[in-house]
């Protein structure tokens, strides 16, 4: 389409009317957008109720456990007489 045809055919749109919108639109699009911030919402909480569950259970296996503590020696050293 040459730059002309284009000109000529963006004003042909302006200058028509613009579609008629139904009348029931409004209203539908309003309860699907609640609809969708309703489930953002308990995604949300439910990502952060996990995120907390699992920083619990890190806490319990971690206070249980104690990774960072040395485990006791299970064999003794060799006893010599010099």
């Amino acid at each position: 389409m040459k730059p002309l045809e284009r000109e000529a055919a963006v004003r042909r749109m302006l200058e028509s009317t613009p579609p008629q919108v139904p009348p029931g639109l409004t209203a539908e699009v309003l309860r699907r957008g609640g609809r969708l911030l309703r489930r953002r919402l308990v995604a949300r909480r439910l990502l952060w109720l996990a995120l907390l569950a699992a920083a619990l259970a890190f806490t319990i296996w971690a206070w249980t456990a104690r990774p960072w503590v040395e485990p006791p020696s299970t064999t003794t050293p060799p006893f010599g007489t010099w």
